[in-house]
């Protein structure tokens, strides 16, 4: 399971995404309750092993204290696969939680795609593409299918129209990119339950998300100094003034790149003060 935090239950505020920030605290234990809601179905549906990625920004969210003893947590940055981490061709399934709809989706709760402000798209073999389909990307690389994801209504729809006959469960509605209309947490837990406890007891009929190869990742970046940076990686080029792109035959090269994009482009942004 990758848990995000953008398309937890009952949050819409940056600030409760932030270590520091107004709320956080409560986020993380928000956070971690949506996890829990999905352990507990996938259990009831008869799952042995429950793997949970942190996957949020310094992917050190997750509460351990308060998470279901019959889940083991990856946290910590320097994943290597990074919102992918955890993932083998021996896991029976993967379930996106706590997940958002790609940049420019209007109706999205924070809706973004890997970095909030420096990334203005990304495309995956020229077609734009948000985590969800990123992550399904990397999952179907190595055979595993999507069988769940969990967030906003937006990320549902965009979930459906990549996966097809996915399970979702949408715990809030958006009204623009930072509010919406939620369900109380008791409520939203029950649904994830038992949406975990469906998409289990379902798996033959999901198949993995395969992209064909070879795979190609465009970035449009906000900036030009952002893209002249990432463009310095080797076998990464400068496509236009804003734009990088990178092709590889193997999809764990577009997970790692993208955490080491994300690395060069939130350093030259806060070295740009007001223009970053």
């Amino acid at each position: 399971m990758s848990v995000d935090m953008e398309g937890v239950t009952g949050l819409t505020d940056p600030e409760e995404m932030h270590a520091g920030g107004r709320g956080y605290e409560r986020g993380c234990e928000l956070m971690t309750a949506d996890a829990n809601a999905v352990i507990a179905g996938a259990c009831e549906a008869g799952a042995t092993s429950v793997v949970v990625n942190d996957a949020h920004g310094s992917t050190k969210n997750l509460r351990i204290d308060l998470l279901d003893p019959r889940a083991s947590l990856i946290r910590g940055p320097g994943k290597p696969m990074r919102m992918g981490q955890g993932l083998d061709g021996d896991c029976q399934a993967a379930i996106f939680a706590g997940y958002h709809a790609r940049a420019g989706v209007q109706h999205g709760v924070l809706n973004h795609t890997w970095m909030g402000k420096e990334i203005l798209n990304v495309y995956l073999n020229g077609e734009v593409c948000g985590e969800t389909a990123l992550v399904a990307g990397y999952a179907g690389f190595l055979g595993v299918p999507v069988a769940l994801v969990t967030g906003d209504e937006a990320v549902c729809e965009e979930a459906r129209a990549l996966l097809g006959d996915v399970e979702t469960v949408a715990v809030k509605k958006g009204i623009d990119r930072f509010s919406a209309e939620l369900l109380t947490p008791s409520a939203a837990h029950t649904l994830i339950r038992e949406g975990a406890a469906r998409a289990l007891s379902r798996l033959s009929d999901f198949r993995p998300y395969v992209v064909p190869a070879p795979f190609t990742l465009g970035v449009e970046w906000n900036s030009t100094a952002i893209a002249a940076g990432c463009s310095l990686v080797p076998g990464t080029r400068q496509a236009g003034p804003r734009h990088t792109e990178f092709t590889t035959e193997d999809f764990r090269d577009i997970m790692a790149l993208l955490g080491l994009f994300a690395t060069i482009a939130g350093r030259v942004a806060c070295d740009s003060g007001r223009y970053g």
